[in-house]
């Protein structure tokens, strides 16, 4: 897998994605779960406003001094013992993951959640060379059981199964034969991967931040997966985004507190763990941690009006309000990263070609924005994205720049707006009925029902109205 899930046309994507009943149902419940938990955790700090503008001042410093945070952080990392490599390109990252397991003869790995590796497509890479990997966190776990099935959820990745979907994957794939109880997944799940644990050769991570003073990478976990993926195995590797970086512990505090709120709504998330390579001779320490620092794209972001996507950090918090996340869901996005940050980033990162469709696929309501707990203006960015589609990708025809052209005249002169309303009935008439308009508004028609011409209009309705209070005041 890379950051890219689907191949199929985006319509196409969105289609499966609101004929899913269930999914619908899960996605629309977790939102309201996660944000109503979110909201309720972040009251009790009383000035969560005052906590953005400061996360987002840690975020905005730490990337307009990226290359000072990050020499400070190779640097302090390699002092006590650590291999640092920066990894321009997918390519070059999985390469040098690869040369790491094939030195060390490795057989299995066992891996911690991370959205960076599925970004580069690193487990396809690993099993290129013979290599088993195994994901650890539950939800990955399911998925990669499930023949390889791909997230649709930053933070809660197979959030659009349901129990008796995973009881029936572990059924096939392990000749699970219980119930599809929870408790009993849940147990049936720690009793497989157990196994795995003690029997890797090399665990990996991702990076939910780096700290720069210290040379350390910092781990937000719920289950406690990722501490077994690094008490295990002898040989340790993390691979990181270039921009997850802060500069010292007190801004990780932060960070990690905004994070663990915006993500599912807790003070504080049930494991947090800091890595620090070290020279020591402890039988219980790793033989050998190596950090993978990953650009794939994020340097040309940097220094350009998107650079404040580079801010994420990944809490999902713009994905648990998004009203189109509610009703197509993550795999409709076609890329692991979902929702009004994949909308933002995907494109960014991997160019329009594949990707013009979404920053379209949003109501700008802004609602994600104001969820955001490092504040990245993201419907500003949709906008954005949509004017240099329409501009430089040739995301707009002849007719359509003709009808746009046409439409802000007759819109920007009253008389002329006035009478296109009126002349519009017969076509309002005909398909108020959710029969399928012509052209570009089939896909609004097929779900709208336009009002009727026998309707009172809003301009007749406000002048009649002002009439009648003119005659009010006069009598």
């Amino acid at each position: 897998m890379s950051i890219r899930i689907s191949n199929d046309p985006f319509f196409d994507r969105v289609g499966k994605g609101i004929e899913n009943t269930f999914m619908r149902s899960a996605v629309s419940g977790a939102q309201d779960r996660l944000e109503g938990r979110k909201a309720a955790s972040t009251a009790e700090l009383g000035t969560w406003e005052d906590w953005r503008d400061h996360a987002e001042e840690i975020r905005q410093h730490t990337l307009d001094n990226l290359d000072f945070y990050l020499q400070q952080f190779a640097e302090n990392a390699s002092a006590q013992g650590g291999h640092v490599f920066f990894a321009e390109t997918k390519e070059e990252a999985n390469d040098y993951i690869q040369s790491v397991i094939q030195r060390k003869e490795a057989k299995k790995v066992v891996k911690a959640k991370s959205m960076v590796t599925e970004e580069i497509g690193m487990n396809e890479a690993i099993r290129d060379i013979g290599c088993e990997v195994i994901e650890s966190d539950l939800g990955e776990w399911i998925l990669q059981l499930d023949d390889h099935d791909p997230p649709s959820h930053i933070v809660v990745p197979a959030l659009h199964k349901n129990k008796e979907q995973i009881r029936e994957t572990f059924h096939e794939k392990r000749a699970y034969d219980k119930s599809s109880d929870p408790q009993e997944l849940g147990r049936f799940a720690r009793e497989q991967l157990r196994q795995d644990f003690l029997s890797a050769d090399v665990g990996i991570t991702g990076c939910n931040f780096a700290v720069a003073e210290s040379g350390s990478v910092s781990l937000v976990t719920n289950e406690g997966n990722a501490r077994m993926v690094t008490a295990l195995p002898k040989t340790q590797i993390s691979v990181m985004g270039m921009e997850r970086i802060v500069p010292t512990w007190e801004e990780l505090d932060i960070l990690v507190s905004m994070l663990c709120r915006s993500a599912v709504g807790q003070k504080l998330t049930s494991y947090v763990t800091g890595l620090t390579p070290s020279e020591a001779t402890d039988e219980h320490a790793p033989e050998e941690f190596h950090i993978v620092i990953v650009d794939n794209g994020r340097s040309k972001i940097l220094g350009t009006k998107y650079q404040s996507a580079l801010q994420c950090i990944r809490c999902a918090a713009c994905i648990n309000v998004c009203p189109v996340y509610r009703h197509v869901g993550g795999h409709s996005y076609g890329s692991i990263y979902p929702g009004p940050i994949g909308a933002v980033l995907t494109p960014l990162l991997e160019g329009y070609e594949n990707n013009k469709e979404l920053p379209f696929a949003s109501s700008l309501c802004a609602a994600c924005t104001d969820a955001c707990p490092v504040k990245i203006p993201l419907h500003e960015l949709l906008i954005e994205h949509r004017k240099d589609i329409v501009e430089h990708e040739g995301g707009s025809g002849f007719a359509e720049k003709l009808a746009m052209q046409g439409f802000a005249y007759a819109a920007s002169h009253p008389k002329l707006f006035q009478l296109g309303g009126k002349s519009a009935g017969p076509f309002v008439d005909k398909f108020s009925t959710k029969e399928s308009g012509p052209g570009p508004v089939k896909l609004w028609t097929q779900i709208r029902t336009l009002p009727s011409q026998k309707e009172d209009r809003f301009r007749d309705w406000f002048e009649e109205r002002e009439r009648r209070k003119r005659r009010g005041n006069d009598s």
